[in-house]
């Protein structure tokens, strides 16, 4: 079955002067870097199409996907960001690596997630070959990239709706 981009709530991106203030840090993994900057390019387009402008949107990079949790737990503590969007690539190949590499990141993203109480969207790709990873990265509005740009602002409006 294949699925399209989801739309974003209207209230994600109704609020200009929320999104005017909003910090957003993405993270790339550098491993599979033809897939991982498509990732990057979309959101980053996802992002400034909603209204954001691109100095809202830090973008760093660490050398592979089981890396992304470190340096998101880093930037998290600084609490200079809104919303963190982690994006990378794992593709399987012939040991358990892929495994290993998939589930220890999300975890790891799930952690600090939850320990700084920072919303951080988990765009890691997992998948069993590279035709599959590039076509979830393809040039258009199914790039994942761009879906987690539309989960990012319906994220950070659902949670300005749940006031602390």
């Amino acid at each position: 079955m294949r699925r399209t981009a989801p739309l974003p709530p209207p209230e994600s991106v109704a609020d200009p002067v929320l999104l005017r203030r909003l910090r957003i840090a993405l993270i790339r993994g550098d491993y599979n870097r033809e897939i991982t900057h498509s990732l990057e390019e979309k959101c980053i387009e996802g992002l400034e199409e909603a209204g954001l402008d691109r100095d809202q949107i830090a973008c760093y990079s660490v050398p592979g996907c089981f890396e992304i949790p470190i340096l998101a737990q880093r930037l998290a503590a600084q609490k200079r960001y809104d919303i963190l969007i982690a994006l990378g690539a794992v593709i399987r190949g012939g040991t358990l690596h892929f495994e290993l590499v998939a589930q220890e990141c999300a975890r790891g993203i799930m952690e600090v997630s939850l320990k700084y109480d920072i919303p951080i969207i988990f765009e890691v790709l997992a998948t069993y070959n590279r035709r599959d990873a590039l076509r979830r990265a393809g040039n258009n509005r199914s790039n994942k990239g761009f879906e987690a740009a539309q989960s990012a602002l319906a994220m950070i409006a659902a949670l300005n709706r749940v006031k602390r």
